[in-house]
């Protein structure tokens, strides 16, 4: 207390400040341990304190898990509800955070107003004992070095504060961890959800590999059926074309025969026709061998 008494007001202030922080840290800290615990304990349950926040998952579970099936990302829509919907206390756990580091930047920032303080007294007390009054110079000595003195007691009351409240703070969050509060409050919810919300929900995505391998055995079946269908009726096409292709090649040998007959008959008559000339060119040979010689005796009378 005689320190304190003792120190100037710069220090007071610093210290002051470094409390205050200390204690509204500590309250935070409670707080943010008590809050996430009852939402654990009434997450599940319909109780007026966790409605609002169990309402909001349920909804974007529902609404993700009609869509996407077992396929849903549970931890990342808890996350983001709570981040939404807990955005206070998210920023109670970054301030507790950052408070340990905070009371050590404010000791140091005491530790260096009280050097200052410091070293402007032992200016002043040089600056005095050059003069010619040594009287009033030993007099002002004392007075000087207590001055000097009060500003080490700042540099070093504050740095040793601010350095203790870090530490007790620290031991503190390492004891509640409000962080880990939060990690069992998703855990929590991401089992209710899992094993509670989701067999009762009715989704519109395949539910499990077995019932996708399913699907594509029905889609295969379904696929070959409409293969082995299309199959026979082109075969069946194919044989009717062959049918009657057939009938056409059997019409088409019948025509070729007809032609054969044809050209044998033709062949035959133009056999007997070349025969009757020849016999008529030797007839009519005969014919012009007779008048001749009829002729030659016809003149050999009239002489």
């Amino acid at each position: 207390m005689n320190a304190l008494q003792n120190m100037p007001a710069s220090g007071v202030i610093v210290i002051a400040v470094i409390t205050v922080l200390f204690l509204l840290a500590v309250i935070l800290l409670f707080y943010v341990r008590l809050r996430y615990r009852l939402l654990e304990n009434k997450a599940s349950g319909s109780s007026p304190e966790a409605k609002g926040f169990r309402a909001a998952v349920l909804s974007q579970f529902t609404a993700a898990y009609k869509q996407y099936g077992r396929d849903v990302n549970t931890p990342a829509i808890i996350s983001d509800v709570v981040s939404s919907r807990l955005s206070g206390l998210l920023f109670c756990e970054r301030f507790l955070n950052n408070a340990v580091s905070l009371f050590v930047t404010l000791g140091l920032f005491g530790t260096f107003l009280g050097l200052s303080m410091s070293v402007t007294s032992l200016t002043e007390l040089l600056g005095v004992s050059n003069t010619s009054e040594w009287l009033n110079v030993l007099d002002s000595v004392g007075g000087g070095l207590m001055s000097a003195l009060s500003g080490m007691g700042v540099a070093f009351y504050t740095s040793l504060f601010g350095a203790g409240c870090s530490i007790l703070l620290t031991v503190l969050r390492t004891i509640l961890s409000p962080q880990a509060a939060r990690e069992r409050l998703e855990t929590r919810m991401e089992l209710w959800l899992d094993t509670e919300i989701a067999p009762t929900l009715q989704t519109d995505a395949v539910k499990d590999d077995a019932e996708l391998i399913d699907g594509m055995i029905d889609a295969l079946n379904e696929a070959s059926a409409s293969f082995s269908t299309n199959t026979r009726a082109a075969a069946a096409a194919y044989i009717r074309a062959i049918e009657e292709q057939k009938d056409h090649l059997r019409k088409f040998d019948s025509a070729l025969d007809r032609f054969n007959n044809g050209v044998h008959d033709f062949s035959e008559v133009d056999y007997n026709l070349r025969g009757s000339v020849e016999r008529m060119d030797i007839a009519v040979r005969d014919l012009a061998s007779a008048l001749r010689e009829i002729n030659r005796r016809m003149g050999g009378k009239q002489q």
